[in-house]
C-alpha cells in the first residue's frame, strides 16, 4: 500500500483511537517506519489539529453568517469607530488600536508570531481554547494561523508589535494577514531571510 492511500483513506474515514492505534502499528510494521514518537503522541497531536480545524470552521461560519445578516461592521465602518496608529521603530511595526465599549468584532488570521498587549480596558476573547477574559494591562503572543472573535466590555486600547523592515502599511498587511487557512503562513520572504546567512 501507498502512503498516498493511506492518506485518502484517513481522510475519508474517520477513525475512533482504537481503530486508529490498530492503524498506526499495522503501518509502522509494514512500512518499517521509526518514529520518534508514539501512538499516544500522535493521537495527542491529531486530536490538537482535530480541534484547531474545527474551531477554524466554525469561526469561518460564523463570519460568513454574520457578514450577511449585518453582525459585523463593513471596513469603511470598523476603521472610522476604531481608529488604528502606525508607528515604526528600528525594524519593528506597532500597530495600536482603539475599540468602544460594547463592539463584538472577528479578527483577521495571522500569519506571523507576534506579541500583542492589551493597555486599557477589559475584553474577552473567544479562541480555540474557548473564552478568555483579559483585563489591562494583558500581554500575549499570537501565534500564526489564530483568528478571533473578541467582545469589548468597556473602551480598548489593543497593541501589537511586528518585526519588518517595511515602513507601507498595506504591504505590512499582506505580510502579516492571511487571506485564508489555506494562504500559506512561511512566505517566500521567510524562506529567503532564512537563506540568507548575512542575517
Amino acid at each position: 500500500m501507498k502512503l498516498e492511500d493511506i492518506k485518502n483513506q484517513v481522510e475519508t474515514q474517520p477513525l475512533t483511537k482504537e481503530q486508529s492505534k490498530e492503524q498506526f502499528i499495522k503501518y509502522t510494521n509494514d512500512l518499517g517506519i521509526k518514529h520518534s514518537f508514539d501512538f499516544e503522541e500522535a493521537w495527542e497531536i491529531g486530536e490538537e489539529i482535530r480541534k484547531r480545524n474545527k474551531f477554524r470552521d466554525k469561526i469561518i461560519e460564523a463570519e460568513q453568517k454574520g457578514t450577511t445578516n449585518g453582525l459585523w461592521m463593513d471596513d469603511k465602518k470598523l476603521h472610522k469607530q476604531n481608529p488604528v496608529k502606525h508607528s515604526f521603530a528600528d525594524g519593528c511595526y506597532i500597530r495600536e488600536i482603539f475599540n468602544p465599549a460594547n463592539e463584538l468584532l472577528i479578527t483577521k488570521i495571522h500569519k506571523k508570531e507576534h506579541p500583542f498587549f492589551l493597555m486599557r480596558g477589559e475584553m474577552s476573547v473567544l479562541t480555540e481554547d474557548g473564552v478568555k477574559h483579559l483585563k489591562a494591562p494583558y500581554h500575549g503572543i499570537t501565534k500564526p494561523g489564530t483568528k478571533r472573535i473578541i467582545y469589548t466590555h468597556s473602551d480598548c486600547v489593543f497593541i501589537t508589535v511586528h518585526a519588518t523592515k517595511e515602513t507601507d502599511v498595506a504591504k505590512i498587511e499582506e505580510q502579516v494577514i492571511a487571506k485564508d487557512f489555506s494562504d500559506p503562513l512561511i512566505t517566500q520572504e521567510d524562506i529567503k531571510l532564512l537563506k540568507n546567512k548575512n542575517i
